[in-house]
């Protein structure tokens, strides 16, 4: 099997990408067996060009990643290995790593794998960041709150798309919390006993939120874009809408990629992307709630694209292959994406996705909802049912178009 490319994880959407940048059969899949079996791995990466084949490995064995150099053979004309979800970023660092490619670094793939470690990494460097502690109990937590007013949020150190993340106030029952974060799972995506058990309690900051993505070249900043979030209110923190660009006042935008580079000194991260979320104390202060290595999701890759011109993904490729370093200039248009909800229920009917594709702006609309699907609780970024994709001349317009579209596609449940 003669792969250029080795992704760890499955990620249709990447893949997608790389059908268009990559020749076919170049790409290396390379995935946990339970995740695959789980997934309809193979089936689905044989739908995609690119893809040479599928290998079984322990991708999200984090704690023992030389466990993935032992199991995968080095293909002879590898050029770059991809962290293509956030449980292979660990792997993919191990591989490159071992095999003398340019990737994010084993070090510093670990930290940011782990909250807590980044958490520590981020006190050491002097980022603003919340009042943290690790927590083994619902007294624990309900201690550390207690001493802060009664507000806390609640995590695994490990999971993604906020899954078990929790925002406490002071009438919350903790015991419930606990049981809540401790329990949260995504079988189709985490094979079993990967997981650290282990969970964040943090100060509860207040303020707009945005993420930073990065191109990082040999610990350069070659590209810094900020996308605007919106949140869901109540407990769960779901995203349910982002822009770019997020339209912030000159001095944050300028104080934020000062942040990324420090975290990215402090890390030891060497090349690749960070997605990394801030929350916008009063509006001005940037404090730190997480960073990724590797691509952002949501299609925040795509609104960077249709804002900024350009293949963040082809950039991507050219940090990891030692390449001529890619060259973004500033956003010149707007993109957003409005992800679409429904209250729990079966869904009775759907409508108005003819008039949403239509709308001003519209890139694309996709709905997962069908009659007879039942909708549960908006609980993570797994349980949101579609979503609405638009362009404007500037962020705020954009943002504007994909609300507008979103608010003409009803999900009726009973």
């Amino acid at each position: 099997m003669d792969a250029t490319h080795v992704l760890c994880g499955f990620s249709k959407g990447l893949l997608a990408d790389l059908d268009d940048l990559l020749p076919p059969a170049s790409v290396l899949v390379v995935e946990d067996e339970y995740v695959a079996a789980q997934r309809d791995v193979h089936r689905r990466s044989a739908q995609h060009p690119c893809v040479a084949g599928v290998v079984h490995a322990p991708v999200q064995d984090e704690r023992n990643p030389a466990g993935i150099v032992r199991a995968v053979s080095r293909p002879e004309h590898v050029r770059a290995v991809v962290p293509s979800t956030e449980y292979g970023v660990v792997a993919a660092a191990a591989l490159a790593g071992a095999w003398g490619l340019p990737g994010a670094g084993p070090a510093a793939a670990a930290v940011l794998r782990d909250k807590a470690a980044l958490r520590a990494h981020a006190d050491s460097a002097g980022l603003p960041q919340p009042r943290w502690r690790l927590a083994g109990s619902a007294a624990e937590v309900e201690a550390f709150r207690t001493a802060l007013g009664g507000r806390c949020v609640l995590k695994p150190v490990d999971r993604q798309a906020s899954l078990g993340v929790l925002l406490l106030d002071a009438e919350d029952d903790t015991d419930t919390a606990w049981k809540a974060t401790t329990t949260a799972e995504e079988p189709r995506m985490r094979a079993p006993g990967t997981s650290s058990g282990r969970f964040l309690v943090e100060e509860r900051l207040t303020g707009p939120e945005v993420s930073v993505e990065c191109l990082v070249h040999r610990g350069d900043l070659l590209f810094t874009n900020v996308t605007g979030k919106q949140l869901r209110p109540g407990p769960y923190p779901v995203e349910i809408g982002h822009v770019v660009p997020a339209g912030l006042p000159a001095p944050v935008t300028g104080e934020l990629p000062r942040l990324m580079r420090r975290l990215v000194e402090s890390t030891g991260f060497s090349s690749g992307v960070l997605h990394a979320e801030w929350i916008l104390v009063d509006g001005t202060r940037p404090h730190l709630v997480e960073c990724a290595g590797r691509l952002p999701g949501d299609s925040i890759d795509t609104l960077i694209d249709l804002a900024h011109g350009g293949r963040i993904v082809a950039d991507l490729l050219a940090v990891l292959r030692e390449g001529p370093p890619p060259v973004r200039g500033p956003a010149r248009a707007g993109a957003a994406i409005r992800f679409l909800t429904a209250r729990p229920g079966m869904v009775r009917a759907v409508s108005g996705l003819t008039a949403s594709r239509e709308s001003n702006g519209v890139r694309e609309v996709e709905l997962t909802a069908r009659q007879g699907t039942v909708v549960g609780e908006l609980n993570s970024s797994w349980d949101r049912l579609g979503h609405v994709l638009a362009t404007g001349a500037t962020g705020a317009e954009a943002a504007r178009n994909a609300a507008a579209a979103a608010a003409l596609v009803e999900v009726r449940t009973s």
